[in-house]
Order: C-alpha cells, then sequence, then structure tokens
C-alpha cells in the first residue's frame, strides 16, 4: 500500500482538537472522511502531534496508506474538495517510504504563538489571537525565557493530564518579536523543540505574560522552574492563539514542492 505525508493547515475553532473523536467534530476525523470518499475505508491517519480544541495550524503533517497509486499533486487536490467547507486544507502530499512516520520520523516541531495587546476587541482577528489589554515589557518576558532554553524538567509546565513518560525535555529556542501593526502591538512566540509536553507552550507563555505584565519578575520563571511543581505554574493561556507551524524531518518529504 502506497504510503503519503501530507502536510496540512486548518482553522481549530470548531474541532475538538486533532484527535478523532466519538461524538465530536475533530481534524483527524474530517480528513478521515474526505479520504473514505477516494477509497473505501476505514482510514486511520497519524500525525505529527495531536494539537488540543481551538489550536491552529499551518504546518502540520500526517500519513496515510491507500490502494491506488496517486499522483501527490491529485491526491491533494481531491482531498481538499471532499473538506469542503470545513475550515482543513491538505497544503501538499508526498510519496514516502512505508515505514516513514508522521510521528515517530519527526526530530523537531517549531509552535507559533500571536499575542495581541490592545483594549479594543479584537474583530478580524477574534478566535486566531490571545488577547490582552495591558502594556508588556518585551526585554522583561526575554529575559524570562531565558531561564527555559536547554534541558529541564518541565513539571511545572506541563498539564496534570500529559501522558509523556518524563518531564525532562529540551527547549531549543524560544523568541519573541513584536510585529507592527497599525491598530495594536502584537507579540509573536516562537518555540522550537523536538517535541513537547502537553499543555506546555501554553503554560510557558501564560507565565511569560505575567512577566510583561509586570506581575512575575523574570526570576520568578527560573523558580517556577526548579519547582518542579505544576501549582508553581502562572496562568495557561488560552488555545486560540497558538498554531503547530512546522515539523522537521531529516528529509523534508515536501522538498519537491
Amino acid at each position: 500500500m502506497p504510503r503519503y505525508a501530507l502536510r496540512i493547515e486548518y482553522h481549530g475553532g470548531p474541532f475538538a482538537g486533532w484527535q478523532r473523536q466519538a461524538d465530536q467534530p475533530s481534524v483527524q476525523g474530517a480528513v478521515e472522511a474526505a479520504l473514505a470518499r477516494l477509497e473505501p475505508g476505514p482510514h486511520t491517519i497519524a500525525a505529527a502531534g495531536r494539537t488540543d480544541a481551538g489550536v491552529h495550524a499551518f504546518g502540520q503533517v500526517a500519513h496515510c496508506d491507500l490502494e491506488k497509486d496517486w499522483d501527490p499533486f491529485r491526491l491533494s487536490e481531491a482531498l481538499n474538495y471532499h473538506l469542503k467547507p470545513q475550515p482543513v486544507a491538505i497544503l501538499a502530499a508526498a510519496r514516502v517510504d512505508d515505514d516513514w512516520h508522521a510521528r515517530f520520523s519527526a526530530v523537531e516541531r517549531r509552535y507559533l504563538f500571536r499575542l495581541l495587546v490592545r483594549r479594543a476587541p479584537a474583530t478580524l482577528q477574534r478566535g486566531l489571537v490571545w488577547q490582552v489589554k495591558a502594556p508588556l515589557d518585551l526585554d522583561a518576558m526575554r529575559a524570562g525565557a531565558a531561564y527555559l532554553v536547554g534541558r529541564h524538567d518541565f513539571t511545572t509546565f506541563r498539564s496534570t493530564m500529559c501522558q509523556a513518560e518524563s518531564p525532562v525535555k529540551t527547549l531549543d529556542e524560544i523568541s519573541i518579536e513584536p510585529v507592527a501593526r497599525e491598530t495594536a502591538a502584537e507579540f509573536h512566540f516562537r518555540l522550537r523543540a523536538r517535541s513537547f509536553l502537553h499543555n506546555q507552550v501554553r503554560s510557558i507563555v501564560g507565565t511569560l505574560e505575567r512577566v510583561g505584565a509586570g506581575s512575575w519578575s523574570p526570576e520568578d520563571v527560573k523558580s517556577a522552574l526548579d519547582a518542579a511543581d505544576r501549582a508553581a505554574c502562572g496562568p495557561v493561556c488560552p488555545p486560540e492563539g497558538l498554531y503547530l507551524a512546522d515539523v522537521g524531518y531529516p528529509e523534508d518529504p515536501f522538498a519537491a514542492d
């Protein structure tokens, strides 16, 4: 059975998350239903990351096995036709080796978090950013983030429902950049690691927002990390500002695109 990698973009708002749900809409369920329109199912696809309800992606990667030897471009076009009108799009498809796996072959994941600062309600960006009203200190947030880079026990910054065997992860990068907007300030948090714990990104960004607002000092982030205690974490920010931006592999299956 030929195996195909799929690069997927979606708006997480209407979905209960990536993972298939028995009684709620999911991104996985939407793609599998589209595949069933092309070939008899059932189909089960695997993804690089299981995003939560409300989380978006423009770089999710999944793989599927099909009976027919599809031209990758025609496969992506056919899936996009059957995915309409749901906010899910196949950006690219590629034939991969039979042992290639969207999750286990990945060596890096990148997330983007968008934080909007303004008092007026978000309209055009509603559901796509986390909005706060108070100004934020960029230098303070960067100073706090610096304590989190590297290999640490991230117990403080993971959900109590996290199923990972170990809380120890290596966070390769956190960058925080301001984005000029005509009507507001926006900050982009970019995080890069081989893998992340459940709620790790949202826990980190929520904590750093407290630093930017002046409620925490940058050194408080180090104290929270060292505590290895979920109770020491700052607030977990909402999901709508979070995007799975990219997944890295030893060889990019979509390089030809």
